[in-house]
């Protein structure tokens, strides 16, 4: 008893560091990627800032072409993660007589280890449209409790006066109506550059409706008047530059375009929420004298963010990316292998198994004793007899989820892995 007790409560501490999940999302205006030049080297500053941050989502706008978006996919797998996938590259269908738009597009990027791409719809609107991508988290307990995330990227007609304030609140109206097709329990994410100078645009009141079935809020909670207004240094996006010659705005730092919303659904919910406190302008410092200057200035310094990733930015485009991070209460599939014990002994390969376990056993002694495997209750499920260096067992009959390793009579710290199927 007193054995069985002990299990319990090194599994209840052990399964503590394991008992959420937790992913990375990132927003960025590419500048019209690849045709703004130098497209080359560009893509070299890319790799600095997502080598950096390295998302799990990556959502963009002000992409230009297929071939623009199958460099920054083929960059993503070869220096950061081979596990980054694509959505399916579309043109903007939203064309209009205000100007021809089919030269920049949304897209998503994402690590195909964590999730799946189940559908992606494109949402017309009278300027440029909105890109809808249906996502599922690979966890371990999909096929029972699966969770799905909306993610909507979009980029709202640009430039202050009445008339273009009206042209985002049309685009913003026809968002509302396609979202009247979902229940208000349904996870999103709005990202984009809105091009909205304060919070009372009609095109943000519309996001943030309560009378909505899908009302979306700030994650950064900093509601405000945000044009060429320091107090909000924070949250500004725009502009990088202040000197001619790379594209883009050159007004220095005044203004917060790019977003990252979430619906009311992702706050307080176990299965999927915001991480709270975390919503940051990526190589934004929070530095008061960065107003109106350039972000690679010494003007913009600061502990966050390095000159070396400030530069990048700068070169790259003229606006910020925003991130947002977000938790849940399942495990990803894609856990790493777990070796918690190497000098007692180790799983074989991943820990993500289907109908064998192996394990190496590195010290002898174990022979005199039991291996035992443990539900997550901490019941004891299987009794392997270490007879030999390499143990194989068959698990098939187990159902899914996650399972712990221990021996019998040994204080020694359970290793996990996770049945699938």
């Amino acid at each position: 008893m007193k054995k069985s007790l002990f299990f319990i409560i090194t599994l209840l501490s052990f399964t503590g560091v394991f008992g959420q999940d937790t992913f990375k999302t990132m927003f960025y205006n590419l500048l019209n990627f690849p045709l703004q030049q130098p497209s080359t080297t560009r893509l070299s500053e890319l790799e600095i800032i997502l080598s950096d941050y390295q998302p799990d989502i990556f959502m963009v706008c002000e992409l230009n072409n297929e071939s623009g978006a199958n460099s920054i996919l083929n960059m993503m797998q070869q220096s950061i993660n081979p596990d980054y996938q694509m959505a399916n590259f579309v043109l903007n269908t939203s064309d209009d007589t205000i100007s021809d738009q089919n030269d920049l597009q949304n897209l998503i990027y994402f690590d195909s280890s964590k999730f799946t791409l189940d559908n992606q719809t494109v949402i017309t609107t009278i300027y440029r449209d909105f890109n809808h991508y249906t996502l599922t988290l690979n966890t371990v307990n999909q096929n029972t409790n699966p969770i799905t995330l909306n993610v909507i990227v979009c980029h709202l007609k640009a430039s202050s006066g009445t008339d273009n304030q009206l042209l985002r609140l049309q685009m913003a109206q026809d968002l509302t109506t396609y979202l009247d097709g979902f229940s208000d329990d349904d996870y999103f994410i709005l990202a984009g550059d809105f091009n909205v100078y304060t919070n009372s645009e009609p095109a943000f009141q519309e996001f943030i409706n309560p009378a909505n079935t899908i009302t979306f809020t700030d994650p950064a909670n900093r509601m405000g008047s945000w044009h060429n207004n320091s107090n909000y240094v924070d949250v500004f996006t725009q502009s990088t530059r202040t000197a001619t010659g790379l594209g883009g705005t050159t007004g220095g730092f005044d203004d917060r375009f790019d977003f990252i919303m979430t619906s009311t659904s992702l706050s307080n919910n176990t299965g999927l929420q915001v991480q709270p406190n975390n919503y940051k302008v990526f190589g934004n410092n929070n530095n008061s004298n960065c107003w109106n200057n350039a972000i690679n200035s010494d003007d913009c310094s600061g502990t966050l963010f390095s000159n070396t990733i400030r530069e990048s930015l700068h070169n790259f485009s003229d606006h910020l990316p925003v991130t947002l991070n977000f938790e849940t209460n399942q495990n990803f599939l894609n856990l790493t292998k777990f070796t918690e014990n190497p000098v007692v002994f180790e799983i074989i390969g991943s820990n993500l198994i289907a109908n064998t376990l192996a394990l190496k056993i590195n010290n002898t002694q174990i022979k005199k004793h039991k291996i035992q495997i443990y539900n997550s209750l901490g019941l004891l499920i299987k009794t392997i007899v270490s007879s030999n260096k390499t143990i194989l067992t068959d698990i098939s009959y187990l159902s899914q989820g996650i399972y712990y390793i221990s021996l019998d009579n040994i204080a020694v710290k359970p290793i996990k892995f996770v049945k699938i199927h």
